[in-house]
């Protein structure tokens, strides 16, 4: 990624708790400052509405699930989804970005996890058939998404996972038929990755890319989004000279 030094960088809100027993969070704060943008971490509970992200370039929700504020974390990635505003989601931001879909363009109202819910009637989010905490798992790419496109076309992977939830094979089909596509997979088929295809970048994955990032080699699907942010923040002042 290119160096930019003649602007201030674009600032990223990172949604959720933060907790030095999550293996991403402290590990956020070691590369983070040798990204091209600024991390804010912004706690859950503290997002009570869309005007509480309006001033960031992008929205990271972070690994963390359950979170304090469940709606917190909706709101953030609503707005993100329905402004156009960059998003990447992990782990729970993968979990949530389901439920947020489910609830706000499926009208699935009752959509949950059961994290916080054990006995909801529409569970989304379930215990994985096998945990992955701390493991390494292939990922197979869809053709031609975006996702793939971060690996450059290639059509699967190995990446890290440290998480024991992930979408209920019952709701699998739903998704499918919608507009959000599933774009990784695991060896068994199972959802591994989500995209919008119509949004400049909204991407949600299982695996935890911050875990396979350094100081000196970030993830290439932290560079994308990055990069991301950085056309988002860069087009903000031209769009709204036009609008004056």
């Amino acid at each position: 990624m290119t160096t930019r030094t003649d602007q201030p960088r674009p600032r990223v809100a990172l949604v959720g708790n933060r907790n030095d027993h999550s293996p991403a969070h402290p590990r956020l704060e070691t590369f983070g400052p040798h990204l091209s943008v600024e991390l804010e971490w912004i706690a859950s509970q503290n997002v009570t509405s869309a005007d509480d992200l309006a001033s960031y370039d992008g929205i990271w929700v972070i690994p963390g699930s359950p979170y304090v504020s469940k709606d917190g974390v909706l709101t953030a990635i609503r707005h993100a989804r329905e402004t156009g505003v960059p998003y990447l989601g992990t782990c729970g931001g993968f979990q949530h970005a389901l439920i947020e879909y489910m609830r706000t363009v499926l009208g699935v109202a009752g959509a949950d996890d059961v994290q916080y819910d054990p006995d909801t009637p529409t569970p989304v989010i379930i215990p994985l058939v096998c945990c992955l905490k701390g493991q390494q798992a292939s990922l197979h790419l869809g053709d031609g998404t975006r996702l793939s496109g971060v690996y450059a076309g290639a059509e699967a992977t190995t990446e890290t996972f440290h998480c024991q939830y992930g979408l209920n094979p019952d709701f699998a089909e739903t998704i499918e038929r919608s507009d959000l596509v599933i774009s990784g997979w695991d060896s068994e088929g199972a959802p591994r990755a989500i995209e919008l295809a119509d949004h400049p970048f909204f991407i949600a994955t299982l695996f935890q890319p911050e875990l396979s990032s350094e100081p000196g080699a970030i993830h290439p699907l932290i560079e994308a989004y990055t990069d991301a942010v950085h056309k988002h923040a860069e087009a903000r002042p031209r769009a709204l000279a036009g609008t004056s």
